[in-house]
């Protein structure tokens, strides 16, 4: 594909993401990073042990010359949690990128608005590269985009869930409002989830349990690759306007008619 994602100065020919937690193996990680065709991974900092230097973690299986690692703060539940982890972040990565979520409930695990700006807030003015992700809040995601941040991140669903785009009135509304990419980010279970929010004009999704507990996750990596292009392609032809009849796709003119009676 021709066109790229360009986030905090830096581009991109992908436009999938994935994540790494939830996989049955490093090979599995391994195998489904190689075939998904992306070139950012997210880590979650908070969850790989730190203080045994001799104890393998996920970033020992990536290739940082081959993609962008994206820390994230999963695990925080509060805005000073959350800023402590991108803090420690840096310091392990040598990246000033950093994927934001304060999320209180352990429940739904829906992402605390407040939290979330408060610890963005304080990360822009500290040089990060802020990544938030958020409720399909568009008013959240303008404060977000006027306060520096790369990028928003709404969720389809919640985490994990594999419910699908549950959210899509409000990420149209959040697409046509930003300047910043958008990421849909969370809930996606299959690749045409994906090509859907790709085709009315997200940026960018961000894929991590529709791959990881796949029967086959090196294959469903691939099959979201392909959902991501087929939306972005579906997205920049411009689709036709949808109909409330029927309109017939071959000319009538010359056509003989049908002889009425009286």
């Amino acid at each position: 594909m021709s066109d790229q994602l360009t986030i905090g100065g830096k581009t991109f020919t992908s436009r999938l993401m994935t994540g790494t937690g939830k996989h049955r193996s490093p090979e599995d990680l391994a195998a489904s990073v190689e075939s998904s065709g992306t070139e950012i991974i997210t880590v979650a900092i908070r969850r790989l042990n730190l203080d045994d230097p001799n104890e393998k973690t996920i970033l020992d299986y990536l290739d940082w010359d081959k993609y962008q690692i994206l820390p994230n703060t999963a695990g925080s539940t509060t805005a000073d949690e959350a800023v402590f982890t991108a803090q420690l972040a840096r310091e392990v990565t040598g990246s000033d990128w950093i994927k934001i979520e304060v999320i209180p409930d352990p429940k739904y695990l829906l992402p605390d608005p407040i939290g979330t700006l408060e610890a963005s807030e304080r990360l822009v003015k500290d040089g990060f590269t802020v990544l938030p992700y958020i409720g399909a809040d568009p008013v959240l995601a303008r404060r977000l985009e006027d306060i520096g941040c790369a990028t928003v991140m709404p969720l389809g669903s919640p985490i994990g869930s594999g419910r699908g785009v549950l959210t899509l009135d409000e990420i149209e509304i959040i697409i046509e409002q930003a300047g910043v990419p958008v990421v849909v980010d969370a809930g996606l279970g299959t690749p045409s989830e994906a090509a859907s929010v790709m085709e009315v004009g997200a940026d960018a999704v961000l894929v991590n349990t529709a791959i990881a507990q796949a029967e086959d996750p090196a294959m469903m990596g691939e099959g979201f690759k392909l959902g991501v292009q087929a939306g972005r392609l579906a997205y920049e032809a411009g689709r036709i306007p949808a109909k409330a009849y029927a309109s017939a796709s071959s000319p009538l003119e010359g056509v003989p008619q049908a002889a009425t009676t009286g």
